[in-house]
């Protein structure tokens, strides 16, 4: 579309909405709800994760990070883009070795942090594409793009930068739990304001671990489908609460809507082999 389409029709909407006529979902909500720092906003509901944590500035980044990854795989995720560009699994990799470490150096979360020099698979989600770098090479390419000193060498079509224009203009990451069952796909909960319309369970396709557009099998199940159903009525247990925690209290749900799941064991399971 030619520029600026956006600006302009986000301006009609609030034109609109200011004469008290909702024609579509409003451009505030746009934003709030699907920028990536929501993430962290609904960490505490059904449909959240605890551990998820949003970054603004190169300092909160690189502490957050090293603390993070030292503890467990992470999903490191830029706010722009919805294919899946600057979306980053993280895992920690013997160089030396060339294989995944398994043990993590922090036995509980926030005991250690990761060296400049520490080395990381990393894999990105448009394409499933994978690179090997130093944390400090994934950190400057994060911050200040592929072609900055120190930043090695990458082969990712999309340019890092993902903090720049500072939270205002969107510039933030997020930090989240790789979660391992990533490969059995994710769950999209398609919402028209507070009805669930279906649920699409979007599988990898080629052992690959993103489930974004052409890179997967779609199976559409009814919302009162078994397989789904209790997901569903978590999502709706959440609803009363999803609004305000993101600052949005009063606002009506938008008219379309999803929600995406990755499957994951409960805590309190024992490890498998």
């Amino acid at each position: 579309t030619p520029e600026g389409t956006q600006k302009r029709f986000d301006d009609l909407m609030n034109e609109y909405i200011s004469k008290g006529k909702l024609i579509w979902s409003s451009p505030k909500i746009q934003t709030q709800m699907g920028a990536k720092d929501a993430l962290v906003k609904i960490g505490n509901l059904n449909c959240g994760l605890t551990d998820t944590y949003a970054y603004y500035s190169e300092e909160e980044l690189v502490t957050g990070f090293k603390k993070c990854c030292a503890f467990q795989p992470r999903v490191i995720k830029q706010n722009r883009g919805s294919a899946g560009e600057g979306i980053w699994l993280c895992w920690l990799w013997d160089k030396a070795a060339n294989k995944k470490i398994e043990i993590y150096p922090s036995p509980n979360f926030g005991d250690k942090s990761l060296g400049d020099d520490d080395y990381v698979k990393l894999m990105e989600m448009n394409d499933n594409h994978v690179e090997f770098h130093t944390v400090k090479e994934f950190m400057t390419f994060c911050v200040n793009g592929p072609d900055a000193e120190g930043a090695g060498t990458w082969t990712s079509t999309f340019p890092g930068k993902y903090l720049d224009g500072g939270k205002e203009a969107g510039g933030q990451l997020v930090d989240q739990r790789l979660l391992p069952r990533i490969d059995e796909g994710e769950v999209r909960i398609l919402m028209a304001g507070d009805t669930c319309q279906m649920a699409v369970h979007k599988k990898p396709m080629g052992g690959g671990l993103s489930a974004v557009g052409g890179n997967s099998e779609y199976t559409y199940y009814k919302p009162s489908d078994p397989k789904y159903k209790g997901l569903v009525d978590k999502l709706y247990a959440d609803i009363p609460t999803l609004l305000p925690v993101m600052g949005l209290e009063g606002e009506p749900l938008p008219l379309l809507w999803t929600a995406d799941y990755i499957p994951k064991n409960p805590d309190d399971w024992a490890a498998g082999p």
